[in-house]
């Protein structure tokens, strides 16, 4: 490349100048090109996330807007209502089983297929096809399974096995147990999945070395495969954590607050909250919460990579 210099004289460039202005010029057309993206998740997801924390600290408990600032009161108030303290509980368990249930479906299901069994990608499909669901479709299809006049209470009936009748999600005291398990079925295809990238990417040289010192097969999963999946069960952990503390649409779908409020999530009780009571500063106080029980898993999460990547 030359630069004119005056009088018609033109000298070349120097490659490093060359370099130094195709960098600039990339930088630029990459900011033009980012800067929509960038400026719509800065309003429409941290502006608004900001806007409900402020309005959390006002009393706005009416159709009319009131923006008079009351401190901590809205969470005061919303932790001594007994909906939410029973929501908090509900939200816990479903966690907790829900977790459980996923990783340990998906991990078996993914160990499966690394067996390199015939019809694989089949299999795999099949696996992975209620991912696809929606939960809305999810939750129609196991309200009728689990109700308890049909579905599968009907099939125990038919095979002998009738003295497993279950209420479900009907009763006060299983009901949030039932939903994990129309959970799980959903999202288990999505972790095995990736468990099943995570055991690809394994070495054959680690499981030969490992078998050649006398492990067996419990022994390399339990010393040498899940250790290296660490990873693996931590993203799932996130994910699926993550998924679990907004539940909204799957148990809105099989049961609303079921009885006693035995099937209530924050997210449902924030929806009746601020759309149906008009309690728009009680509901942003729950939002808030819900996004501080997410905040717990990511932010460890966060630090813990990028202490790696630094590292």
């Amino acid at each position: 490349m030359r630069q004119q210099v005056g009088d018609g004289v033109t000298v070349a460039l120097p490659a490093t100048r060359r370099r130094a202005r195709w960098i600039r010029t990339d930088t630029i057309l990459s900011i033009l090109v980012l800067s929509p993206s960038i400026i719509a998740v800065a309003v429409f997801v941290y502006g608004f996330i900001a806007w409900t924390g402020y309005i959390s600290l006002v009393r706005w408990n009416d159709v009319l807007p009131d923006y008079s600032f009351v401190g901590l009161s809205n969470f005061e108030r919303l932790f001594q209502t007994d909906r939410f303290l029973i929501d908090l509980g509900n939200i816990l368990l479903f966690t907790v089983l829900f977790l459980t249930e996923s990783i340990v479906a998906g991990f078996l299901l993914a160990v499966f297929l690394d067996q390199r069994v015939k019809a694989e990608a089949v299999f795999r499909t099949v696996y992975l096809l209620p991912f696809a669901v929606s939960a809305i479709v999810t939750g129609v299809a196991w309200r009728w399974l689990m109700n308890p006049g049909s579905g599968i209470n009907l099939l125990f009936a038919k095979v002998g096995l009738g003295f497993i009748h279950s209420n479900w999600f009907a009763d006060p005291k299983f009901g949030i147990m039932a939903v994990t398990i129309a959970a799980s079925w959903q999202m288990s295809g999505y972790v095995m999945a990736l468990y099943l990238a995570g055991l690809r990417g394994i070495p054959a040289e680690l499981r030969e070395a490992a078998q050649i010192d006398g492990a067996g097969p419990l022994a390399l999963y339990r010393y040498v495969i899940v250790p290296l999946l660490t990873p693996v069960t931590l993203t799932a952990l996130v994910i699926l954590g993550n998924i679990a503390f907004r539940l909204f649409d799957l148990t809105a779908s099989m049961t609303s607050s079921g009885p006693a409020y035995a099937d209530d999530t924050p997210a449902f009780f924030m929806l009746q909250t601020t759309f149906q009571s008009n309690h728009f500063a009680q509901g942003a106080a729950i939002a808030v919460v819900m996004l501080i029980m997410s905040g717990c898993l990511i932010v460890p999460y966060l630090l813990g990579m990028r202490s790696e990547v630094e590292s």
